[in-house]
């Protein structure tokens, strides 16, 4: 009779060696061949994922009988960053999955299955099936995103110098996608119909699902899965996840049979879970005894750096709502006398970050040891954030209450956004893996995820006082504010600096 603690061992020896013949593989581009796999399947997820949320806030606030479920802008708005916020909250629970049950494959691919039934599901022209489909996607993405990078990662061993080139052709992909869903989904959510932009969706995810099951086969972190699965045990942690899991599929029911004052009251509590989340982790870090003096010193800056996180986000989340219903009913959309469809705008982002996204990469290069500091990079990001608003202020300002804005304001504002996240997201990951005490090195991205579901959470509290005729006033005060935070971190960084002991 076989031992079986002598099983497993061939076992995991046999997928360590899995892993390392994908290391070593050179057949795409001079990379892994899984690249190819994971740079399509975040191509097809990120398409179908910001095609889908382009459309999404316009299919909720359109006319029942145009195909849309009727409510105000306002409670539109609300449902979008909320709806938001739980994708970031439940990513947290997607990073716990992988790591303690089921391994970074199984995790994706049934995160991205579970999403692809969602779009399906909103792709049928029922309210609750809308309700349904935006509930499966939640959890999808939930699971999904947090851990395809982490496969992107596991194609390389800590010292393969082609690590860095890697994540770019990667980062890529995910600008590829996040270009031509707003472009295609949106156009036709806008021009045929909400549930044919929907049904786009589903088809890019679905395609993005397949390819990612044909290449399986040239991915790596086997040996880590099969540790990951053999070590499992139902214990406090399963049975919380799970808990959290069954929270959210009951939010999404009861908007379904909720009126809007309920689906308000709902709003509103998952706006004080995504501020209570990310507060409760840095305490548990703070008050942690493993966690040493030096590295407790750290999270008073890592703190002011996520609180920039926040404020920049809550400007550029906003593409999906307030500045989505400003494009469609404000602005002249049109170039030369040609119209196209007002999703288009958000399209912009991910061409200022595939044009600058080298350039910047060049630069910090080029400056070496003379580039500024972490600190200065996310103020800077924090400010281009919060120039974004400014622009649309003075573009409502100068056109006047009832008039149209044009087209110019607001493209001048998507560039700053995409010029915002391309600075300050990547500086401020790093700064998260850098500033972490060690032991939580495995929960840093959790952190990042909480601060990205507060963003949300304020989102959809602030986005209920937007009103076209106050346009000027909403979009000036936040982007005055944000700006504010950004050069005021900017001025501390000396401070910040002295204070950020693990930073480089």
């Amino acid at each position: 009779m076989d031992n079986p603690a002598s099983t497993a061992g061939d076992r995991f020896v046999r997928e360590a060696e899995r892993d390392r013949a994908v290391q070593q593989d050179r057949a795409f581009l001079g990379h892994p061949r899984g690249l190819a796999t994971l740079f399509g399947l975040e191509i097809w997820e990120r398409f179908s994922y910001l095609g889908f949320q382009a459309i999404l806030a316009l299919y909720f606030a359109d006319a029942i009988a145009n195909g849309g479920m009727g409510f105000e802008e306002g409670v539109a708005s609300s449902i979008v960053a909320a709806y938001g916020a739980l994708v970031y909250l439940l990513s947290i629970v997607g990073a716990w999955i992988a790591d303690r049950i089921i391994g970074t494959y199984r995790t994706v691919l049934f995160g991205g299955i579970i999403i692809a039934a969602g779009h399906i599901f909103m792709g049928i022209p029922a309210a609750f099936s809308t309700w349904f489909g935006l509930a499966l996607i939640v959890l999808g993405t939930g699971l999904l995103k947090p851990n395809v990078s982490t496969k992107v990662g596991e194609l390389y061993s800590s010292e393969d110098e082609r690590r860095d080139a890697g994540f770019s052709i990667y980062y890529s992909g995910i600008n590829i996608g996040a270009f031509l869903g707003p472009i295609i989904a949106g156009w036709l959510g806008q021009e045929i119909g909400w549930h044919w932009g929907f049904g786009a969706a589903a088809v890019g995810m679905i395609a993005g699902v397949v390819q990612y099951v044909l290449g399986s086969t040239h991915l790596a972190g086997n040996e880590a899965a099969a540790r990951i699965r053999g070590a499992f045990r139902a214990d406090r942690g399963f049975w919380a996840t799970i808990g959290l899991i069954a929270a959210a599929v009951i939010a999404a029911a009861l908007f379904t049979v909720l009126a809007e004052d309920g689906i308000n009251a709902l709003v509103n509590v998952i706006s004080i879970v995504s501020a209570i989340v990310p507060i409760v982790m840095l305490l548990l870090m703070a008050r942690s005894p493993k966690v040493t003096k030096a590295e407790r010193a750290n999270l008073m800056p890592y703190s002011l750096l996520l609180i920039a996180l926040v404020a920049y986000n809550l400007m550029y989340f906003q593409t999906g709502n307030t500045l989505n219903f400003m494009a469609l009913n404000r602005t002249e959309n049109s170039l030369f006398g040609w119209g196209y469809p007002s999703t288009w705008y958000i399209s912009l982002t991910a061409i200022v970050e595939i044009i600058m996204g080298p350039v910047l990469a060049l630069l910090w290069v080029k400056l070496g040891k003379r580039q500024p500091h972490v600190a200065a990079k996310v103020g800077l990001g924090t400010v281009f954030g919060g120039a974004a608003f400014l622009v649309v202020a003075l573009g409502a300002s100068v056109s006047g209450e009832a008039a149209m804005l044009s087209a110019i304001w607001l493209v001048i504002c998507y560039i700053f956004l995409g010029l915002g996240d391309l600075v300050l997201q990547t500086s401020g990951m790093s700064a998260t893996t850098k500033l972490a005490p060690r032991a939580f090195a495995s929960q840093t991205m959790a952190v990042w995820f909480a601060a990205m579901a507060l963003s949300q959470g304020i989102q959809a509290q602030i986005v209920k006082f937007f009103d076209y005729d106050n346009a000027a006033l909403y979009f000036g005060i936040q982007g005055a504010l944000v700006v504010a935070y950004g050069v005021f971190l900017m001025a501390i960084t000396p401070w910040l600096k002295k204070r950020m002991t693990l930073v480089g």
